[in-house]
């Protein structure tokens, strides 16, 4: 096949590719519409179980578009030359990522034009109010630093846009992890641990992101990733796979002293079904075991589709946890009156009836990642994003043997 058949057959792909995504997004405005038409009586949420799957969708995608500027930040703040190639396709998915995330947040409101007053009427005493503050403040910054990286003119600026943009993610991340950690409605949450939790979270979901990302424009491309750089991330995505691992452990561990706490790990851990289920084979065997054991594996370790694999296991992992925790620490009935029944109507000191996650649901969600991979695709396609290493000028950088 010469050049031009090859550019034809390519940019068929890419416009078949975007019709794909842009139907996975027609199809999460469609069920949102549904949704908003209808009420949330068509969703399995109920009185109790108020966050469903669009809120699973919606945190992951926002906590890995912090994790995944990590990239950009390794390579700018600590002078990994490695990495700097990989710093604009990082700010990219970034903001992609967080674009999709907090459409599917807001659609998921039940009234989404409240959102105008949210914007409007700022609330000091509210981690929801400041988080709409952390979300602009991070489009902004990144934006920023992406210009330092891709305009000449701007290079001189790109050290300091991207120290802002690493101090502003880990605030942004933090501020997630708060939401959660300042509610005291709920046994699962209401925990000084969620904030670093999230942060590493958000470290190993973002990698794991990035790295598929790479794969797929590498292989669309005919591209080849370096070994020395394959066994660089891989090893760093490990790391991170190994610190979720172990703030989880830590998490369930200080949880387990409380005694008023241990029913609420006896549920999810032993007898929580579908939620005791996804912890155990979902999130710790197939998100984190499996995956460290090929990563951490001399031959298969190093092979491509074997990274690729693991990263795909680490972002189901990540779902299943998000799922565990968001949802199954909304099942888990909060204790009123410690050491007496509380019953109602309103199901107060009750277990939720168990949450089917709706269709629409599945969509909206879907639909999220849909923005996400669309904004991606035609950005790449229209300026260089792609990673372009000068083995020549790491060479004399930096060892890449190491």
């Amino acid at each position: 096949m010469n050049y031009e058949n090859f550019r034809r057959v390519e940019e068929r792909a890419f416009y078949a590719l975007v019709g794909v995504l842009g139907l996975i997004v027609l199809l999460g405005a469609g069920a949102w519409h549904y949704m908003e038409e209808h009420g949330h009586i068509v969703t399995g949420m109920s009185n109790q179980i108020v966050w469903g799957v669009p809120h699973v969708f919606a945190i992951f995608l926002i906590v890995a578009a912090s994790g995944v500027l990590n990239i950009a930040s390794i390579g700018s703040v600590f002078g990994k030359t490695v990495y700097k190639a990989r710093a604009p396709l990082s700010g990219l998915l970034a903001l992609a990522m967080l674009g999709g995330g907090l459409a599917v947040l807001m659609l998921d409101l039940g009234r989404s034009d409240r959102l105008i007053i949210a914007a409007t009427h700022f609330n000091a005493t509210s981690i929801f109010a400041w988080n709409i503050i952390l979300y602009s403040g991070f489009f902004g910054i990144v934006a920023a630093y992406l210009w330092t990286m891709m305009d000449r003119r701007m290079k001189g600026y790109s050290r300091y846009a991207g120290f802002s943009a690493f101090i502003w993610r880990l605030i942004l991340t933090t501020g997630t992890g708060s939401i959660f950690g300042f509610l005291v409605a709920r046994q699962a949450y209401d925990s000084a641990l969620l904030a670093p939790m999230f942060i590493v979270m958000s470290f190993s979901y973002g990698l794991a992101v990035f790295l598929v990302a790479q794969s797929v424009m590498y292989r669309w491309n005919g591209l080849t990733l370096d070994a020395a750089i394959l066994r660089r991330m891989k090893n760093l995505l490990a790391v991170f796979v190994s610190a979720v691992l172990y703030f989880t452990l830590v998490y369930h561990l200080t949880n387990l002293y409380f005694a008023k706490q241990i029913d609420f790990e006896r549920f999810i851990l032993l007898d929580g079904g579908i939620y005791t289920t996804l912890f155990w084979l979902g999130q710790v065997v197939i998100g984190s075991l499996i995956p460290l054991a090929i990563l951490f594996h001399p031959q298969w370790g190093m092979r491509s589709g074997a990274v690729f694999s693991s990263a795909l296991m680490i972002i189901f992992g990540g779902f299943c946890q998000l799922y565990v925790f968001i949802i199954g620490g909304q099942a888990f009935p909060l204790n009123l009156f410690p050491g007496m029944e509380a019953t109602s109507s309103f199901f107060d000191g009750r277990m939720a009836h168990p949450y089917a996650p709706s269709l629409p649901e599945f969509l909206l969600g879907l639909g999220g990642i849909g923005i996400a991979a669309l904004i991606a695709v035609v950005a790449v396609r229209i300026l260089k994003f792609l990673p372009q290493d000068d083995f020549s000028h790491l060479a004399k950088a930096e060892d890449l043997t190491d």
